[in-house]
């Protein structure tokens, strides 16, 4: 399974580094706020202050994965459904499926910071084959390849002007206006530095990014 962040149209978001794990029958993954005197190994663990300690647990059984409510504080809830009553302090399970939205807490309205924001995860489910580069991203990046590659050249294979290591299916890259391509998180430093403003740093060709499409 994966746990991924479930991002909405605000910047409110709480955001974490992708969790995957692989279920057996007989194990149990907790999910809870993150403490320095409880090892990472033991549960998954969030730095959000609306998240109990023992928050939710997760498992699988009969090849179906359930997930409950460990009497929490401020709830767990199920595709916006609380799978407990405030005075309950222990729940039912609760079958999920691939693409079920998990929150754990609800925002607390007079922090602005992450640590007091809800965390809302998206369930994957035996999703392995887009972790790999599949037909259709060797296809799109086949006609990426052509339309980048100047007809006549020599040229077989798309570089990252920053890095120099090869261009190939399942990266994040970054086209600019004047057609040169990075990897994403070789140029992210260079798109921070004057937003919307940039300059390819191989051509020196200024571009406004916010300008219309």
């Amino acid at each position: 399974i994966r746990l991924i962040p479930d991002l909405g149209l605000t910047s409110r978001s709480f955001v974490f580094e992708v969790i995957e794990r692989t279920l057996h029958p007989g194990n149990i993954i907790r999910l809870g706020r993150y403490s320095e005197k409880t090892p990472a190994s033991e549960k998954v663990s969030f730095k959000s202050k609306v998240v109990s300690r023992c928050h939710a647990e997760l498992w699988v059984e009969d090849g179906k994965v359930f997930i409950r409510d460990a009497g929490s504080s401020s709830g767990t809830f199920l595709n916006r459904i609380r799978l407990s009553s405030p005075s309950t302090s222990t729940a039912g399970a609760h079958e999920m499926k691939d693409g079920d939205i998990i929150q754990l807490g609800v925002d607390y309205k007079g922090g602005t910071e992450s640590m007091y924001r809800a965390v809302k995860m998206r369930l994957e489910v035996n999703r392995e084959w887009q972790s790999r580069a599949n037909q259709f991203s060797r296809t799109a990046f086949q006609h990426l390849q052509q339309r980048l590659i100047a007809p006549g050249t020599a040229t077989t294979m798309l570089e990252c002007c920053i890095c120099m290591y090869a261009i190939a299916p399942f990266q994040a890259l970054f086209i600019t206006p004047c057609s040169h391509v990075y990897h994403y998180r070789c140029i992210r430093p260079i798109l921070n530095q004057n937003p919307p403003g940039f300059s390819c740093p191989l051509c020196r060709t200024y571009s406004d990014l916010d300008a219309n499409v």
